[in-house]
């Protein structure tokens, strides 16, 4: 006769606990810092958050400095021609056909210019695409227009929908769900109703394709961006080395609505994932 309350008062305690951990979490999911999101008027790149990105972003500035330094060698270089062979400075022009030297030079030069080039970009390309033993395998399948996640290791899958699908203009319902979440109005558009929730300094391995058009998984900040294609699975991965929420969307031309399947990411602390895991894998196992 005393069994049957045991159970009732341990099942009771499982549920409170439950309930607490999911409290917990989503308290710590809705109280993050955004870090990675487009910002009005920007022009340079978001904050680097994985080592992707800061090879990419080290990449272009080198860049930057060497097509700079041509520019102006080109410019100086048109501006002398201009000054010193037009009629005026000239008025017998030279008659000669080719120079061997300054030909040889033109040629040369820029091959020089693009070995060394391609010496530090084929390994930022062979890093990035080279996929690592992963800690976390998810898998992103692109739908009109919306985004399915798959933990595949963890008997774990959600949709991922724009918060306030359909609507033009933030309303006072769209406030409210987007506060529930921790966003402002100014997220709108860039927030979604669930998000990828990965561990600080994981190895994220990525799998993605598409359910009916090509569509593209993109995280700005991550310095990743991979096509999915129907029928095909394409992989890409990051690690994210500080956490917060990042922001990326669809970035293939994918139909009516493209513009409103947002991707949200949001890095976290170990503990804090172990909570929500365990929390999806309770609520919403995958089938």
């Amino acid at each position: 006769m005393q069994f049957r309350p045991t159970l009732v008062t341990l099942a009771a305690a499982l549920g409170t606990a439950v309930i607490g951990a999911a409290v917990s979490a989503q308290d710590a999911l809705n109280g993050m810092e955004i870090v990675g999101r487009p910002l009005d008027g920007g022009i340079g790149f978001q904050p680097a958050a994985t080592p992707v990105a800061e090879n990419v972003q080290w990449l272009d500035g080198m860049l930057l400095i060497i097509i700079t330094a041509i520019t102006v060698f080109v410019t100086i270089l048109l501006g002398w021609v201009i000054l010193r062979f037009n009629s005026r400075t000239n008025p017998n022009p030279a008659t000669f056909t080719h120079n061997s030297p300054l030909e040889v030079a033109w040629t040369i030069v820029p091959v020089i210019i693009l070995v060394f080039i391609g010496a530090f970009s084929l390994p930022v390309l062979f890093y990035e695409q080279e996929i690592p033993e992963g800690d976390i395998h998810i898998k992103a399948t692109g739908r009109q227009w919306y985004w399915s996640y798959e933990y595949v290791d963890e008997d774990v899958a959600f949709d991922s929908f724009m918060i306030g699908l359909g609507e033009n203009v933030v309303n006072d319902e769209i406030l409210a769900e987007l506060a529930e979440q921790g966003y402002g109005a100014d997220e709108f558009r860039l927030a979604t109703d669930t998000a990828v929730v990965v561990p600080v300094g994981a190895v994220v391995v990525m799998t993605v394709t598409a359910a009916d058009v090509i569509h593209s998984w993109t995280i700005p900040a991550f310095g990743v961006k991979q096509d999915g294609v129907p029928g095909r699975l394409a992989q890409l991965w990051f690690r994210a080395d500080r956490e917060g929420v990042y922001f990326g969307q669809c970035s293939e031309l994918c139909g009516a609505q493209h513009a409103y399947m947002p991707i949200t990411v949001k890095v976290v602390s170990q503990d804090v994932y172990d909570e929500w895991l365990a929390i999806q894998q309770a609520e919403s196992p995958a089938s």
